[in-house]
């Protein structure tokens, strides 16, 4: 055997290696490609269905999925999912779960906060007017801090009052209205809902008990804590803790001397004296000498 026929049959050799695997590989990918495009008929949102709404055939739909891609519990019959209630809110095209609607046995009267509140925490509610509110923007999903103003911890003044930070980085669960009674009116006040810890919780609610409450809304990605002192009237009007008095001290009076009239010497008068003998009576007499 010659050397170029050598070279021909290796060349030819490595041809139909490579063409081998070409075609495996077109074969795989086109399998794969119509295992995809057989994907699974799931239901989905077909808009953004917030927390607590009640599903119908306005916004679900059927879309196709792959089933590698699909999360556990998903939906295949929009008809069985109907009346149901979300507790998750979802954007259009997500993936409707059993995980992110209202257990079917609960009626969706009941109420979909005890599915949203995480575990290990509590949801608080608290009344406050529309600018302790921050005038209706705060919404679900928000952060908060919360400020609470009360008279000063053992102040002899009750006007004596402090503002502090007790509460920081708190999310709002919900936001909505409640009715009270004032002067035998019912009265609408706002409300908002917060999700806390349960000792961030007591002091919540020892704080409106004691005081007015004022919430602070935060920047969506400002999550860090904040050392503050609080805040009372005197450091508000004076930037210290008590106003600046300035000591002014008063000079005394001149002590003035009083002059002590004091009796003129009087002339010593010169005299003379002179005994006199009455018997054994002896007696003396003085008599001026005139100048």
């Amino acid at each position: 055997m010659t050397r170029p026929s050598a070279v021909t049959i290796v060349s030819v050799l490595a041809f139909l290696i490579a063409g081998s695997a070409s075609l495996m590989a077109y074969n795989y990918l086109k399998k794969q490609s119509v295992t995809q495009s057989q994907g699974v008929a799931i239901v989905a949102a077909a808009t953004d269905i917030p927390i607590g709404t009640k599903l119908d055939a306005s916004n679900v739909k059927l879309a196709t999925w792959p089933k590698e891609a699909l999360a556990a519990g998903y939906l295949t019959d929009a008809r069985l999912i109907s009346g149901r209630v979300a507790v998750r809110p979802m954007s259009a095209g997500d993936i409707i779960t059993e995980a992110k609607l209202m257990p079917q046995n609960r009626a969706a009267t009941s109420g979909v906060m005890t599915y949203i509140v995480p575990q290990g925490h509590r949801a608080v509610t608290v009344a406050v007017n529309e600018v302790a509110g921050v005038a209706g923007f705060i919404t679900p999903n928000s952060r908060v801090d919360v400020v609470l103003t009360t008279p000063r911890p053992g102040a002899a003044n009750k006007e004596d009052n402090i503002s502090k930070i007790i509460l920081q980085n708190v999310p709002v669960l919900a936001s909505g209205q409640a009715t009270e009674q004032k002067e035998g009116k019912p009265v609408i006040v706002p409300t908002v809902t917060l999700d806390l810890l349960p000792d961030d919780a007591e002091k919540l609610i020892v704080g409106a008990k004691k005081g007015a409450l004022q919430l602070l809304l935060r920047n969506v990605v400002d999550v860090a804590d904040v050392d503050t002192k609080g805040a009372t009237i005197s450091k508000a009007l004076y930037g210290a803790e008590s106003p600046i008095i300035k000591m002014v001290t008063r000079k005394s009076a001149p002590t003035r001397k009083v002059a002590r009239l004091t009796p003129a010497k009087q002339p010593i008068q010169e005299k003379f004296s002179v005994e006199v003998l009455k018997g054994s009576v002896k007696t003396t007499r003085d008599f001026p000498v005139e100048n």
